[in-house]
């Protein structure tokens, strides 16, 4: 029994121990799988600081070299502008020196004048003392013979001063002349043109009237809608009126008005169709027109616009001056002034006749008639003296040519010549009376007279109490006061007249 009861106790311990073992081998191996993980995860950690720590290395090197390219690059800004000051620095010092010396040179040369100028006296002294002992002249006598002598030596370097001269005279008298030749053709005066404000359309009866207005008024309400006139019916017997300042659009009303009389049928429909067609009748016969007037003057070749818009001028006044009219006779009297001033004839006489041409698109598209002008004949190709002559005739330009000259010589001529313009005589006689007024007004003011069908004052003043330059100031303060209290079409001159007369009497 003892003997089954230490087996069993041998038993037990032998799987007590080997328990125990079997613990340990567990335990080991459980360890050690950890200690394979901590140093995995260690390696991992090791790895990424490596990266980390390049990434570093290269962003501080690329930050290095940003910072080293902007630091040359200052440096070489800073050696940039300090070559330049250094540069700057010399260039004053060579200028001062430059002054310097030519301070030095002055000086240098005044007391050399100063030397001259007296030893030039001394030798009149000498000269005169020596003849008044050799010769026995006065001092008197003896200046006056110096005096001789000097005068025949300076004839000769006079002569060589005005051979010099007379050239330039002689180029400068022939400029005068041509002006004065241009001035004095402004004393022309050609015929009166002049254009009405209303035109009268007959009709064969009083029935029409009614026929014209149409119920409820339709049919003048269509007429002046479309026409774009005025059309007057009152009581006068067989007549209406057309009233518009477009002398175009009054054109076209009266011919269709004429049209619907004829024909009897006066309704808003037959209304529209005849002013179509009389509006297509009216755009060719202008056209023809301005053609007619290019053939006659030789003016081909021409664009097609500028030829439609020169025969449209028939239908456009300016103060009661026909512009075409007014255009033909500035054409031709540029054309004869050119040829007489040594310019270009054809030229005078195309820049005369286009100096206006803006005046027929004025009333539609409104602005001023000079930069329509020149910018219609600039964008079709037209000769530079030309565009300068439509901006020299209202003093936007001088003239360059003497083709412009004599366009703007003859647009004057043709638009202050008594008669070419028509006014009321009383508004006419208030405002000439307005400007002499303001003139004599003011202070040393002997006469004022207005002249060139109020377009040129003439102001005389008092020559002891006022200087030429205070003549000037008055002629602006003149033209100020005339441009700000009176009303006037085109401009006025101003000349302030500063005349010194002596007389006397020889008994």
């Amino acid at each position: 029994m003892w003997e089954i009861v230490g087996v069993s106790v041998i038993a037990v311990l032998l799987g007590a121990f080997a328990t125990m073992l079997w613990c340990r081998t567990v335990g080991k191996n459980k360890f050690k799988h950890f200690e394979y993980e901590a140093k995995a995860k260690a390696k991992v950690i090791e790895n990424e600081a490596e990266l980390l720590l390049k990434e570093a290395q290269v962003n501080a090197k690329e930050k290095e070299i940003v910072l080293e390219a902007e630091y040359h690059k200052r440096i070489s800004d800073v050696d940039t502008r300090e070559r330049d000051l250094i540069s700057k620095q010399k260039e004053l010092e060579r200028i001062e020196e430059k002054w310097h010396l030519m301070e030095q040179n002055i000086l240098a040369k005044e007391v050399y004048l100063e030397k001259l100028e007296m030893q030039k006296k001394a030798d009149i002294q000498e000269a005169i003392h020596k003849m008044q002992n050799v010769v026995s002249f006065t001092k008197e006598e003896a200046k006056a013979y110096i005096l001789k002598k000097v005068e025949e030596q300076s004839r000769a370097e006079v002569a060589a001063i005005v051979r010099k001269y007379e050239k330039e005279a002689k180029l400068e008298g022939e400029k005068k002349a041509n002006y004065i030749l241009a001035q004095a053709t402004t004393r022309y005066a050609g015929e009166f043109a002049g254009e009405r404000l209303i035109n009268l359309v007959t009709l064969p009866s009083d029935e029409h009237k009614g026929r014209i207005i149409g119920k409820e008024g339709r049919n003048i309400k269509t007429l002046e809608m479309l026409l774009g006139v005025d059309i007057v019916i009152d009581e006068t017997p067989g007549v209406i009126l057309v009233s518009s300042f477009n002398l175009y659009r009054r054109a076209i009303a009266t011919r269709v008005l004429e049209i619907l009389v004829e024909d009897g049928r006066i309704h808003p429909g037959r209304i529209e169709e005849v002013h179509e067609k009389v509006e297509a009748e009216f755009e060719q016969k202008t056209y023809e027109e301005g053609e007619n007037i290019l053939i006659d003057l030789g003016l081909f070749p021409m664009h097609e616009e500028l030829v439609r818009l020169l025969g449209r001028m028939k239908y456009r006044a300016s103060y009661g001056q026909n512009a075409l009219a007014h255009t033909l006779e500035v054409a031709k009297l540029a054309r004869v002034m050119a040829a007489e001033m040594g310019g270009d004839e054809k030229l005078a006489l195309r820049a005369g006749l286009l100096h206006d041409i803006g005046k027929a698109l004025t009333q539609d598209l409104g602005g001023s008639h000079v930069d329509i002008g020149a910018d219609l004949c600039r964008r079709h190709g037209e000769h530079p003296s030309v565009i300068n002559a439509i901006y020299a005739h209202h003093g936007h330009e001088e003239p360059d040519s003497v083709e412009s000259a004599a366009v703007c010589a003859a647009d004057k001529l043709s638009a202050a010549r008594p008669g070419a313009r028509r006014e009321v005589q009383e508004s006419f006689t208030k405002r000439v009376k307005e400007v002499e007024e303001i003139a004599t007004s003011k202070p040393y003011v002997l006469n004022a007279y207005a002249i060139n069908a109020g377009r040129e004052i003439r102001v005389i003043v008092n020559a002891q109490k006022m200087s030429d330059n205070e003549a000037v100031f008055l002629s602006k303060e003149i033209a100020k006061e005339i441009q700000d209290k009176v009303q006037y079409p085109g401009e006025i001159k101003v000349n302030v007249i500063r005349e010194l007369r002596a007389t006397s009497y020889a008994k």
